[in-house]
């Protein structure tokens, strides 16, 4: 192992950021999680995105990120975490009420951009607009999909040195923050790659998370991870996934770590590979099981009026329909 992570460290000491998961990580959240979803979910949420994207959610996950740094979306920036009051390893413990800022957090912003988001089908499904000419729709499901994917990296719900960003570590011998080595560091050392991940389509390491997703191959069940995926609970099931992000910084993401040792040789690196796997896997299936429900939600009855229903998907439905295309 360790001189696959010598191969390809060169390349990926330039790829990781302080943002949240790499951008490119993002996107392949996003392309997973269009694997997982229903027919009827791409055909509507594919007339909420603008033309460039066509109709992926793979290729628009990693927006939010770029936004956030612009003079208009500076705004939304703090959007992308929740800064629990906690100093792990010692002590995790996240409370909504009184971790997330003045001016929102991850948790919020899901619960926001979800009920603009539900809006925003409900007009497809009644044929008010599509082909993305809504940027309100068009941000709320970017927002949406990149968030779901940020409130599962563990530093995004952690407030200790800024979630890792102010916490000095060696990776392959170069100095780096520890919110650098999760976001990227890592999961290029799982996928054994040296170049970023395709922004355009699936890449061989996700597909392969989706597959074992599929089949039930992880140490956690799948069918666990969507136990709260009622987007009528935003708030609820949120704060629930950023509970479980927070507890990996006690129970690893910390605990385990030596600043004097180089994380890339000791065994960290190799150890968290598990983690980010089922985290980015958890995102990807959340993200298809929220989009699906929300889609599913929105019944347009004869009239053309439409109402608010609880989606009846499951997990087991997503993946028995898909394994059976």
């Amino acid at each position: 192992m360790a001189a696959v992570m010598k191969y390809i460290l060169p390349a990926s000491l330039l790829l990781a950021s302080s943002a949240a998961w790499n951008t490119d990580v993002h996107n392949q959240i996003g392309f997973m999680a269009e694997e997982l979803l229903t027919p009827h979910a791409v055909a509507v949420l594919s007339q909420l995105l603008e033309p460039q994207y066509n109709g992926s959610i793979g290729r628009a996950a990693a927006w939010a990120d770029g936004y956030a740094h612009t003079d208009e979306g500076r705004f939304s920036y703090q959007w992308h975490w929740i800064d629990a009051h906690d100093y792990p390893p010692e002590r995790c413990n996240l409370n909504y009420t009184r971790d997330c800022a003045h001016g929102g957090c991850v948790v919020s912003a899901i619960a926001n951009q979800t009920s603009i988001l539900k809006g925003c089908i409900q007009d497809v499904q009644t044929g008010i607009f599509s082909g993305g000419t809504n940027l309100t729709c068009s941000y709320a499901l970017k927002w949406v999909s990149h968030f779901l994917g940020d409130i599962a990296q563990p530093l995004h719900a952690s407030q200790r040195a800024a979630g890792g960003n102010f916490f000095r570590v060696k990776f392959g011998n170069k100095s780096t923050e520890l919110h650098a080595v999760w976001d990227g560091y890592i999961p290029y050392l799982a996928a054994n790659v040296s170049e970023p991940f395709s922004n355009q389509s699936i890449a061989p390491f996700f597909s392969n998370l989706v597959s074992r997703i599929r089949k039930d191959q992880f140490y956690e069940a799948p069918y666990m991870w969507t136990a709260c995926t009622d987007p009528a609970r935003s708030v609820e099931c949120a704060t629930r996934w950023a509970t479980e992000s927070n507890q990996w910084t006690c129970d690893y993401v910390y605990s385990r770590v030596n600043q004097s040792a180089d994380l890339a040789e000791d065994g960290y690196a190799f150890g968290a590979v598990s983690i980010v796997e089922l985290q980015i896997s958890k995102a990807a299936l959340r993200l298809a099981t929220w989009l699906n429900n929300l889609v599913d939600g929105v019944a347009v009855t004869a009239g053309g009026e439409t109402s608010w229903g609880k989606s009846t998907i499951s997990h087991e439905q997503i993946v028995l329909d898909l394994t059976e295309e």
